[in-house]
């Protein structure tokens, strides 16, 4: 019998549990945990961290049954999404992530929206009906995909010392600045367009290789990028400050995308069950409409407090979730009382993003929660 190197979660229910942590990584390990709990987690699967200790001693090569295991779990998420991975009408796009037995903070890498190409953006845009959200979910990848896998996995440092990432915010800074806008979200569908046909010419004249159009290479390329950032700098420094060991590897998590930015009905954002400063017993984290993961941490848009009772002199004027979708905020609280009630400990709550469809994270717009992912800190 082939050695289980991939954990189904979705539905319900979940191959692992959160005392597994040493094979499916923190986040890996929770993720099935939530799902067993029946909190609604978007459906996904994690390759254990034997497989990144595996990949480093055969020469950075996978073990043959990796990738038959991971296309089988690949198609149990089309089914519960009722979309198709690569599919021109339909597609389904998902998130990469990293997820150490222990937590790493800023150590590993993320990538979005995985799959989308040219191929899948018309149908995303017909499946939508919305297509700034496709383009800005498109620029994000763009971002995100040639920052991660194509420069710093690959190991490429740049001639000039300007990394790809600065390069291309620098473009999309030129063109706010031209028009005159204040924020990202200010950027219209046809801005963007122009920005994504900018940044892939960019991408090609600062890393000598076209971003790739094929969804199955975006997603390989991203799993490989996650365990690749294990042996990054970064890492690596962050191990021997933390006294970690090498040979824990990381896992890597893969789940259907859930959306945040389709327009100011949706959001994103990040709760703890009580203060994480005080122990304080208030549900407490921070939150913005129209964005991604990303933006909540990036320091580019002030996020609005979750609640009411969060909000500070800096942030008294800025709606909170409870105001701007009581319905949303009354199922996130139902799911942080379940959730510290279960793990008895201050729990993380990552990403509140749209009900059509971050990830690690839940969705919500102004009809309802679609889905979350919790960790513990």
């Amino acid at each position: 019998m082939a050695k289980k190197y991939v954990y189904f979660f979705g539905n319900g229910k979940a191959d692992g549990r959160s005392d597994m942590k040493n094979l499916l990584g923190g986040k890996g390990a929770n993720l099935a945990e939530m799902t067993n709990l029946g909190i609604p987690v978007p459906p996904g699967f994690t390759i254990t961290t034997e497989v990144c200790t595996l990949y480093y001693k055969n020469n950075r090569k996978y073990p043959r049954e990796l990738k038959k295991q991971v296309e089988e779990a690949l198609a149990r998420i089309e089914k519960i999404m009722g979309k198709k991975f690569g599919d021109p009408d339909n597609p389904l796009l998902v998130s990469v992530r990293s997820g150490a037995r222990t937590s790493m903070p800023g150590m590993m890498e993320t990538v979005l929206n995985v799959g989308l190409t040219t191929k899948t953006i018309p149908g995303l845009i017909k499946q939508t009906n919305n297509e700034r959200f496709v383009y800005d979910a498109y620029r994000r990848l763009l971002m995100m995909y040639s920052d991660v896998v194509m420069e710093k996995a690959a190991g490429i440092e740049t001639e000039d010392g300007h990394g790809i990432r600065e390069k291309l915010e620098q473009a999309m800074d030129r063109l706010k600045e031209e028009k005159g806008y204040k924020n990202d979200t200010d950027l219209t569908v046809d801005d963007l367009k122009k920005l994504c046909k900018e940044f892939k010419v960019i991408i090609k004249k600062t890393l000598k290789k076209e971003f790739p159009d094929d969804p199955h290479e975006q997603l390989w390329g991203a799993i490989s990028a996650v365990f690749q950032s294990w042996m990054g700098k970064r890492a690596i420094s962050y191990r021997k400050i933390e006294k970690i060991p090498e040979d824990w590897g990381t896992a890597v998590n893969i789940q259907a995308m859930v959306f945040g930015n389709t327009g100011d009905d949706s959001a994103t954002g990040v709760a703890f069950t009580r203060n994480p400063a005080t122990g304080e017993d208030v549900f407490f984290g921070e939150w913005l409409p129209n964005a991604q993961g990303e933006d909540v941490v990036a320091g580019i848009r002030t996020p609005n407090p979750v609640n009411n009772a969060g909000k500070t002199a800096d942030t008294k004027h800025l709606p909170s979730l409870e105001e701007a979708m009581p319905k949303v905020y009354k199922q996130l609280y139902t799911i942080q009382r379940k959730l510290e009630k279960h793990y008895k400990s201050i729990t993380r709550i990552c990403r509140i993003s749209n009900s059509q469809s971050k990830t690690e994270g839940s969705g919500c717009s102004r009809q309802g929660l679609a889905s979350v992912t919790v960790r513990l800190p």
